[in-house]
């Protein structure tokens, strides 16, 4: 944690800085960055430049001033202009090299902070009804949902990790008679196969599973099969079991686990959804046209009302929706998090909006959305279009299948989650520096190899290096490591802030290359002890760092390659 110090450090000292030459910091938002080159130091501010204005001076003179007037600090070995004005900061040597015992110190708990004070946050993300198997966008989902419940929860929040899913409406209806035209022997060609049904072959294993009178288990239900075909009640139970099973092993299989799942056929059978209409009406922000019962969502910022009920008397898919979320309210989260497809964009407003009408104190902004972009998969510079078990897209299985969990989860959450991804299996296949999994995951094995020959060698432990002397790493490539290891915890924070997984992945894949560049041009065991020590220090530090970043996205962090 000490480079979240530094910076509130070199904060006050600014501040008192401003303070002596009669200019006010406190209105102004003090910016502490981390440059983009070494060259310009470990920290960067642009105080001076914000002060231009209200004391009407150039930037750099008052920059020259507020360097004047910096109290004297230990941890600064000097500070100097640049450009327009802005003032860099340079790190004293025990000032950097203190990180690695901070690292090796804290362990897994490096980089891990109380920001969240404890406070509840849900998670819910995946969200899929329980008509196929998951495909490669609901694995993009998972990934980005459940990275994003790691960050949270390394910045301090209890985090709830929750699934929801449909498993009623046209859909389901549509996965019923296809289930049905199976048991009755009718294949996907023949003319009597029900035009929306589905077409995989899993619906194949549905029906032959549900003749043959199986018990399926998933995480959250048990159901055995009646075996009458003609039983649409029985139908539907089973294949919805059927499918939350296939996807529990899909996502046990991409080391995803939820705490909680709530059914959209609960929120009907309690009356929550009937509850949540009437309190609506009650409040007066509904209407009635064209027999049809409007939402008054014009009064909260959508460009038009919104139907509620239909003439025909069924609810639009929204209205469950905002039940769903005022039972996350009434539970007691203070945040809530939606990790959801882009198609989704369509509801927020309409959703917010239902939640504000029902007037009982939830915030505006209320819940967070995280909304991914389409995946594209490319084999062999062709698009993959099709997987024989899903019939008609790829499935999140087939990628695990292909490149494995590890590479599947990374390329999957290491893309801004609303920018389209392309998710190239050759590329994730491969065991080369262009593959960036293996790049990171490499960096980490190549650490515990030297480690190993180290303690093969009978010298000493890992624990030994907590302490000792580190004054001879004094190489510019020593220094620049070190400067980028003091900034993971930076990176975790504004990770956990811009609710964006994909920035530890970026970080990690420029940890990854400042430790090759490292170790390519160094050599560790040498015979002159403390500089074997050191080193070895440093490298540790950086294998800690490694595994706590990968674990942050849910990827392994091998010993050997």
């Amino acid at each position: 944690m000490k480079a979240l110090f530094l910076k509130a450090h070199i904060t006050d000292l600014l501040g008192h800085a401003a303070t002596h030459i009669g200019a006010d910091a406190t209105q102004f938002n003090i910016i502490i960055d981390r440059p983009k080159s070494a060259e310009h130091g470990d920290f960067s501010s642009n105080l001076a430049m914000l002060l231009a204005k209200p004391m009407r001076q150039n930037p750099r003179a008052i920059a020259e001033q507020l360097i004047q007037a910096l109290p004297h600090s230990d941890y600064i070995a000097k500070v100097e202009i640049a450009g327009a004005g802005f003032i860099n900061f340079f790190l004293s040597a025990q000032s950097q090299q203190t990180i690695i015992g901070d690292i090796l110190k804290a362990g897994d708990m490096f980089g891990r902070n109380n920001l969240g004070k404890g406070e509840s946050v849900q998670v819910e993300f995946v969200s899929a009804n329980p008509t196929g198997p998951l495909h490669v966008g609901h694995g993009r989902g998972a990934a980005v949902g459940d990275c994003l419940a790691r960050l949270l929860d390394a910045n301090g929040w209890n985090v709830t990790r929750e699934f929801y899913y449909n498993d009623a409406g046209a859909q389901i209806e549509n996965l019923v008679i296809s289930v049905q035209a199976r048991c009755k022997g009718i294949a996907t060609e023949d003319a009597s196969f029900p035009e929306n049904g589905y077409r995989g072959d899993y619906i194949i294993d549905i029906a032959n599973a549900f003749l043959a009178k199986q018990t399926v288990t998933a995480d959250d239900m048990q159901v055995t099969a009646t075996g009458d075909v003609d039983d649409v009640d029985a139908v539907r139970t089973f294949a919805v079991a059927y499918l939350r099973h296939e996807q529990d092993l899909d996502l046990k299989a991409f080391q995803i686990k939820f705490d909680v799942f709530s059914l959209e056929s609960n929120l009907y059978e309690t009356g929550k959804v009937e509850n949540t209409v009437q309190a609506l009406v009650k409040n007066g922000h509904t209407y009635e046209e064209g027999g049809a019962l409007w939402l008054k969502t014009t009064d909260y910022g959508d460009d038009k009302d919104r139907v509620m009920r239909k003439m025909d008397g069924g609810y639009t898919y929204f209205v469950p929706d905002v039940a769903y979320h005022f039972d996350k309210w009434s539970r007691g989260f203070v945040r809530v998090i939606n990790e959801q497809g882009a198609d989704h964009h369509s509801t927020i407003t309409r959703v917010r909006a239902g939640l504000q009408a029902l007037d009982v104190g939830i915030p505006p902004g209320w819940p967070d959305y995280v909304l991914h972009q389409m995946v594209t998969v490319m084999r062999g510079g062709e698009e993959v279009k099709l997987s024989k078990r899903a019939g008609s897209y790829v499935t999140l299985r087939d990628l695990i299948d292909e490149v494995g969990c590890d590479a599947t989860r990374y390329f999957l959450a290491a893309r801004r989650a609303d920018s389209q991804l392309i998710f190239d299996i050759d590329l994730a296949r491969a065991q080369t520096n262009d593959n960036p999994v293996y790049y990171i995951q490499y960096a980490h094995a190549r650490i515990c190899s030297v480690l190993s020959q180290w303690l093969n060698q009978g010298e000493g432990d890992v624990t030994t290096l907590k302490t000792v002397d580190l004054g001879p790493l004094k190489m510019p490539n020593e220094a620049k490591l070190m400067q980028r290891l003091s900034e993971y915890p930076e990176v975790v924070v504004s990770a956990g802030e811009d609710l964006a997984p994909h920035t530890i992945a970026n970080y990690l894949k420029e940890c990854a290359s400042d430790l090759h560049s490292y170790y390519n041009d160094t050599k560790f065991l040498v015979d002159d002890m403390p500089t074997k020590l050191a080193r070895l220090a440093l490298v540790a530090a950086t294998k800690q760092v490694l595994k706590n970043g990968l674990d942050l996205l849910g990827v392994g962090a091998p010993n050997k390659m």
